[in-house]
């Protein structure tokens, strides 16, 4: 089976450039010219993974990724305006996968998209699919987190971070790792994809049953899941 590529952008040429790329690579690529049809394009199904630019007519790529985040995990890969930070930062504290700055390498960016499409190989045993830290449950098959009985959304790469620091929970796990791991990537100067993904896991996950952070930050290394 195909992975489906939703291609969101008001650049049309640049929309037929990487459809040609994609569909070359053998993946089956749908289009979008604005905001409102790449919304409702996302929600159709069979759609694996959105590329979504950030400036479009009538409802520009911030606003679709918000509305989008409501109801779907959907994978998203935000093109931004290189050396934009504040871009890149406010579409990963709104859930982005991943970012690639504009003008891109089409290798590039299909390099990225295998990379968040990519999931970790997962356990036929269930003892061994399931982990359970304190009030968290979380399941590598079919990629969800309980908390307290209750679903937490998370995105693909948020799950991925999540779950990289609970197998080596109570060991320090360095940012490389965890880049290369969940992003399928180095890490890059200026990058802090991977801070703002655990500041959205902090967010969404809250403390644990004890009243400390779960997540706790090592200067200068990484970061390390808190036990005991």
């Amino acid at each position: 089976m195909h992975t489906t590529i939703l291609l969101s952008d008001d650049d049309v040429e640049l929309c037929d450039l990487l459809r040609e790329y994609f569909e070359s690579e053998g993946f089956e690529v749908r289009l979008a010219h604005d905001g409102e049809q790449a919304l409702a394009e996302a929600r159709k199904s069979g759609v694996d993974l959105m590329v979504l630019d950030i400036m479009m007519p009538k409802k520009n790529g911030m606003d679709v990724l918000k509305e989008l985040r409501k109801d779907s995990r959907l994978p998203v890969i935000m093109l931004t305006a290189r050396g934009d930070d504040m871009d890149r930062i406010l579409g990963l504290e709104l859930g982005a996968d991943d970012y690639v700055p504009k003008p891109c390498n089409p290798r590039e960016l299909l390099a990225r998209i295998r990379a968040v499409m990519r999931r970790a190989p997962t356990a036929t045993d269930g003892e061994h699919s399931l982990i359970v830290q304190d009030d968290l449950e979380l399941n590598q098959g079919n990629r969800t987190l309980m908390r307290e009985g209750q679903a937490v959304e998370l995105t693909s790469t948020e799950f991925s971070i999540l779950l990289e620091l609970l197998l080596h929970r109570g060991d320090v796990v360095s940012k490389r790792d965890l880049y290369v791991s969940a992003l399928g990537r180095e890490p890059v100067p200026h990058d802090r994809s991977v801070d703002m993904h655990v500041s959205n896991l902090r967010r969404k996950l809250g403390n644990d049953p004890r009243g400390d952070s779960r997540i706790e930050t090592i200067r200068g290394i990484g970061y390390q899941y808190r036990v005991g």
